[in-house]
């Protein structure tokens, strides 16, 4: 990975949304859907105590409307402050 984030802030390629279908068959398009709000942490940035609770390859919950979406290399990340963080799940 060439994408280091600075201090408090987080890399995070979010989770998949899986098409959806209602109970008649409708499909729900990508713009009325919810954001994601799990994923994958690809990058920590330098601050020493941030770095010892959160480890690269975590699943974080982070809050709804957050973050800088990015795209690298053809795939889409959120860089993450720290307070915007809501739990790891392990």
């Amino acid at each position: 990975m060439q994408i280091k984030p600075f201090e408090d802030r987080v890399l995070v390629e979010p989770e998949e949304v899986s098409e959806s279908k209602t109970k008649a068959g409708i499909i729900i398009p990508d713009t009325a859907k919810e954001k994601p709000r799990r994923g994958k942490v690809v990058e920590v940035g330098t601050d020493e105590e941030l770095a010892d609770k959160i480890k690269v390859g975590d699943t974080v919950l982070y809050a709804k409307f957050t973050g800088d979406e990015l795209e690298f290399e053809g795939k889409k990340y959120l860089i993450i402050s720290r307070a915007d963080i809501l739990a790891v799940i392990r």
